[in-house]
Parts: structure tokens; C-alpha cells; sequence
């Protein structure tokens, strides 16, 4: 059975509706529940045997630049057209290109990350910021929740 050109734009737009409100209210859900357990946060346990090594979250975040398909793409894409073919060694200009895009991350992620720690260090200094970190957590997905149930589809 065939269906028309018409039929499929309303089924996929009643599909559209449906996976919309299901993210909105699981949005919403998640929300509620950051408020709900906004102080299970505040005892946690911070011996260094509850927190991985260094080399292993180093280990980690470089696997998960390595496999991450933005990179790939970046490479492929965005790499080649800076390749001077006139000019020979087509490989030792991607590496060098790769390599100054390598350094770059590296400098930019270790930015955030420290700045990311000091923030974290200074929040658990006081429970009550944790507390407070985690209902602003779950208001701001109940309200992302919110916006997306009640935005309309641009067709």
C-alpha cells in the first residue's frame, strides 16, 4: 500500500510531536528530580581512592577527542583546504596542521579544565552551594522542558 507525498509529511510530523513531547517531559522529569535530590550531592565522599588517577582521566578525555566524530570531520573536511599542493609533502603539512590543531586544543582544554576544578573545589566548600547548584540545575531543565513542549515545529 502506497502512501502520498501528504500522508508521509503528516505521519512524520505526528512522529515529530510525539519524540518532541517525550524529550520535553523527560526533561522536565530530570529537572524535578535534580530539585528532589539536590542534597544527595553534598556528602560526597572526596578520599582520593573515590576519585580516578590523573593518568586515567587524561587517558580517557584523549580517547574520547580521538573517537569523537566532530574531530574526524574536522580533519577531512576543514584540514584539506589548507593544503598547499603546489608546494609538495602533502602528509607533513596535514601533520603540522594537525599538530598546531592538537596544541590549540590541548592549551583551550586545559584552560577549562582548571578553571572547571577551582569552580567544583570552591562549590564543595560549602554544602549549601551544592545544594543550590542542583535546583538551579533542575529549574533550568524544567524551564528547557517547557520551552521545547510548548515551541512549535517551523514546517
Amino acid at each position: 500500500m502506497s502512501l502520498g507525498v501528504g500522508a508521509l509529511v503528516a505521519e512524520s510530523v505526528v512522529v515529530f510531536i510525539i519524540i518532541k513531547f517525550l524529550g520535553a517531559g523527560y526533561l522536565i522529569y530530570l529537572g524535578v528530580q535534580a530539585i528532589r535530590h539536590r542534597n544527595e550531592h553534598t556528602d560526597t565522599d572526596t578520599s582520593p581512592r573515590a576519585r580516578p588517577s590523573s593518568f586515567r582521566l587524561i587517558r580517557e578525555g584523549f580517547f574520547v577527542g580521538v573517537t569523537n566524530p566532530k574531530t574526524i570531520v574536522f580533519f577531512v573536511a576543514v584540514l584539506p583546504q589548507f593544503v598547499s599542493y603546489e608546494n609538495g609533502a602533502i602528509p607533513l603539512q596535514m601533520a603540522t596542521l594537525g599538530m598546531i590543531f592538537f596544541a590549540i586544543g590541548v592549551a583551550s582544554d586545559s584552560v577549562w579544565a582548571l578553571t572547571a576544578g577551582t569552580a567544583r573545589a570552591w562549590f564543595a566548600r560549602s554544602p549549601k552551594r551544592l545544594s543550590h547548584m542542583g535546583a538551579g540545575g533542575g529549574v533550568v531543565m524544567i524551564g528547557l522542558g517547557g520551552a521545547m513542549a510548548l515551541t512549535g515545529s517551523k514546517t
